[in-house]
């Protein structure tokens, strides 16, 4: 407690350790500190997420979505040359199967060129082949900017030569505020002190900023998706990334295959409501958090909103039959034994009180603090460009 720490970041997934080290960047003689609930970094959607480089092609223009995206895989691709990270701009296809999509495919392409994705094109059923051989589509967007990467591995290589001060197994239960600092309490009763606090705490965003005295008008609902891995005879069907046309309604981008950094091909994910904000498993359940969720009306409106949605996901999160027919869309050539059980992640999505659930980064602030409430997919590809942006809102919030 003798030690004041210039800036304290909460949360070592790959967000909260872009802007540790953008902030190394701009004070490299700031006293910089990460706490980290864990015992290591990218533990949860950092490190359970399908790998992609996203290029900015579903986002709409104007948001910070597709701007910080578009900045942010630029800048991952440069640090992942630099450090070393494992990386592959391996493109993909966004894949029409039915007549319906393709008002929804030429859309998708229309924003993609607005953000500056000039080489994307549309392709027809013999070309998706020259891509994807074992693909079957009417037509599809190829996207040569998209690609796979190593998160953690990025994580780790800001650890490693960047931040020379962490904080792991460090839970957070209380922020107070004292003589113009922050004394940042963890649950085994550890305490540091701090003059600025950004918060990066993902399925718990919402929970640190209540914390920080900060009221919010939605809540954070976790969704998990379950994957499945195609078995080492059954890869060959898979170059490297096969998407759907995503349904507008909802923020998900479908069950997609994915050619990992690791070699593995990953089929999926699906996405189901979780009774545990960090449950892995199919029957997790924590009462704090379920209560949490179901008492809030945002969640209730939800529901009666898209029940079926729901209901449907459900029974193929508990079917691999019903998950089969879905992915197989994409490759009719798979084999349901083909498919092998993976594992899972969840998705951390910001619900508003009125059941809509909220598709672009959100931040809020407190006297010498900033914190992510909500960031969604891209928010790995855009990382270093969403740290590069809370460093600039902070310099200007705090006169620094």
């Amino acid at each position: 407690m003798n030690k004041i720490y210039d800036f304290a970041i909460i949360g070592a997934g790959i967000v909260g350790l872009a802007t540790a080290y953008k902030l190394h960047l701009k004070f490299p003689d700031a006293k910089i500190t990460v706490l980290e609930k864990e015992d290591r970094p990218a533990k949860h959607q950092t490190g359970r997420n399908s790998g992609v480089l996203h290029s900015g092609l579903y986002y709409r223009p104007e948001t910070k979505r597709a701007q910080l995206c578009v900045q942010g895989i630029k800048q991952i691709v440069q640090f992942a040359q630099e450090h070393n990270v494992k990386y592959d701009i391996c493109g993909k296809v966004v894949v029409a199967t039915e007549e319906e999509e393709l008002p929804r495919l030429q859309k998708i392409y229309e924003r993609g060129l607005q953000n500056g994705l000039s080489e994307i094109k549309i392709i027809d059923s013999k070309q998706i082949k020259e891509f994807e051989p074992y693909c079957e589509g009417i037509q599809a967007i190829h996207v040569p900017y998209s690609g796979i990467i190593d998160y953690p591995g990025v994580c780790n290589a800001i650890l490693d030569n960047y931040i020379k001060d962490s904080h792991f197994n460090f839970e957070v239960i209380a922020i107070v505020p004292e003589n113009g600092t922050y004394v940042i309490y963890s649950k085994d009763n550890r305490k540091i002190r701090t003059q600025y606090l950004i918060a990066c705490a993902g399925l718990q965003s919402d929970r640190i900023a209540k914390l920080n005295g900060i009221q919010l008008n939605h809540k954070i609902v976790g969704f998990r998706g379950d994957y499945y891995l195609l078995a080492e005879a059954a890869k060959y069907k898979v170059r490297n990334l096969i998407y759907p046309v995503p349904n507008p309604k909802f923020p998900f981008l479908g069950v997609h295959y994915t050619r990992m950094i690791n070699g593995e091909i990953e089929c999926g994910p699906n996405a189901v409501f979780v009774f545990k904000r960090e449950g892995y498993n199919k029957t997790d359940f924590d009462i704090r958090d379920t209560l949490d969720a179901l008492t809030y009306k945002g969640t209730i409106k939800f529901f009666l909103k898209h029940w079926k949605f729901g209901i449907d996901e459900y029974r193929r999160a508990f079917s691999k039959k019903l998950f089969y027919e879905k992915v197989r869309r994409l490759i009719p050539s798979l084999q349901i034994d083909e498919l092998v059980p993976g594992r899972s992640g969840v998705r951390a999505m910001a619900l508003s009180p009125e059941g809509e659930l909220i598709d672009e980064f959100l931040f809020a602030k407190a006297k010498n603090a900033l914190h992510v409430i909500n960031a969604p997919s891209p928010a790995a590809t855009a990382a270093l460009a969403i740290g590069e942006h809370i460093v600039e809102e902070i310099i200007k919030d705090f006169s620094l």
